[in-house]
């Protein structure tokens, strides 16, 4: 099998860098991408500002390759956007890498380990894996790999706006009223339709105050614009993050910035309030209905900001191992809980916490912590190198794995939403040893 490509699945800022890192190594990766160009999934997220600058988010195999072709690296001090970072580096890494290893257009819909399905036994060490794919054009194709590295991300799935993980009864038939991504108000199409209304943001996450920011600033510059921020936790509490405390500043500005709007009076803050129904109202606007029978009128948008979860149905011929909670890999999910974790701290970890009961197949990048939020791009380009040196023999180097996130200046644990009291206890992550610190990008 030694012969056979390492696939990798997804030509984002993770799957890239791990093309990146298995070439490095003299190992022939295969990257497959649905979208039409790579980091396509970024680019649909193309106005919203990432809150690392550009020295944190080139991963540095692929740094080291771009270097032989000329590239220029953008200053490292600033901050792109989505669009920025998909057509500054992801789309030249692409092309370094050359369209034989990168291949767009084509979606990997099964994987499985060849002519077996995921109860047989025998020859799950010696046969390679199969790669099931599906071009655009429909054509289908299978290709034999000797490992496959999974990081298609998230973004595709979206959490539902409904307080259970299921979407709200009524959610799916208001769909035409229900976003799951941060608006662009760069769009005049878009700011017209937002411009006088009421929208409803849902969420207490990084993206959620993004929209929290852009959606404030058009109700100060549009009469009649009204927004609700629906939290499902019983506070604010520290939802804003630490702030000035917070080591990627721009992050920490983030929060203030979204506290100023809510200080200031341009939205209305509603907590506990977990979405049980979606009903019509007047109009064509709706009304959020909560478990406890709150009724929220008047909604002509709902931004629905609730995180992410990994697609795994075209990995259902695959044994994985993963966290019955998190849907993280068995080893990873413990270091990253929500639950205890908030401060963006995370342990090292590697190809160990990665490996799956299926020999050679990895979950890498956002989709490796499964429901787990605030996932940082260093934090993938640490995973793919580790299973690069362990596909290439080179055990020692996977095995030395140091990783450390920035701080956000928010101790305790992000799940303790109803009790302020456990939350700032100190079951934290703030709790933890000491990392050795880096600078860090998110990618979520």
């Amino acid at each position: 099998m030694n012969e056979l490509p390492v696939v990798v699945v997804g030509a984002g800022p993770i799957g890239l860098a791990a093309a990146a890192e298995l070439r490095e190594r003299g190992l022939a990766p295969l990257v497959f991408e649905r979208g039409q160009t790579a980091g396509a999934a970024v680019a649909e997220w193309n106005h919203v500002r990432l809150f690392s600058r550009w020295g944190e988010l080139v991963a540095p195999a692929a740094r080291r390759l771009l270097d032989g072709t000329g590239w220029s690296a953008p200053p490292a001090d600033s901050y792109p956007t989505g669009r920025e970072w998909a057509d500054e580096y992801l789309v030249p890494l692409a092309k370094s890498l050359g369209e034989d290893v990168v291949r767009v257009g084509v979606e990997v819909v099964g994987i499985a380990r060849r002519g077996r399905d995921r109860v047989v036994d025998a020859g799950r060490d010696s046969e390679p894996l199969s790669v099931h794919l599906r071009h655009t054009d429909g054509r289908e194709e299978r290709v034999l790999a000797r490992a496959v590295v999974d990081a298609s991300g998230t973004w595709g799935g979206p959490n539902p706006l409904g307080g259970e993980g299921l979407p709200a009864l009524g959610e799916i038939p208001a769909a035409q009223v229900i976003s799951y991504r941060v608006p662009d108000l760069e769009d005049e199409r878009v700011r017209a339709r937002y411009a006088g209304a009421h929208t409803v943001i849902a969420g207490s996450g990084h993206s959620a105050l993004t929209a929290l920011i852009v959606l404030a600033e058009l109700a100060e510059q549009a009469p009649g614009t009204r927004i609700s921020w629906v939290l499902r936790r019983g506070e604010v509490g520290n939802t804003f993050g630490g702030g000035a405390s917070d080591e990627l500043p721009a992050r920490g500005a983030l929060g203030l910035r979204a506290k100023q709007a809510v200080d200031a009076g341009l939205l209305t803050v509603v907590t506990g309030f977990r979405t049980a129904a979606v009903e019509p109202g007047d109009n064509g606007q709706v009304v959020l209905v909560s478990e406890a029978g709150e009724r929220l009128a008047g909604v002509d948008h709902v931004v629905a900001l609730t995180g992410f979860r990994p697609e795994l149905a075209w990995l259902s011929e695959i044994r994985l191992g993963l966290d019955p909670v998190l849907q993280a890999p068995i080893g990873l999910a413990p270091l990253i809980d929500p639950n205890v974790h908030s401060c963006g701290t995370v342990y090292p970890h590697g190809v160990k916490e990665l490996t799956h009961p299926e020999p050679g197949f990895y979950l890498a990048g956002m989709k490796s912590y499964g429901r787990a939020p605030t996932f940082l791009a260093l934090t993938g380009y640490e995973q793919v190198r580790s299973i690069a040196a362990e596909l290439a023999g080179d055990h020692e180097s996977a095995a030395r794995v140091e990783l450390t996130l920035p701080e956000t200046g928010v101790c305790g644990g992000a799940g303790n939403f109803d009790d302020p009291e456990a939350a700032a206890g100190d079951g934290g992550c703030c709790a933890a040893p000491a990392l050795i610190t880096v600078g860090a990008a998110r990618d979520n």
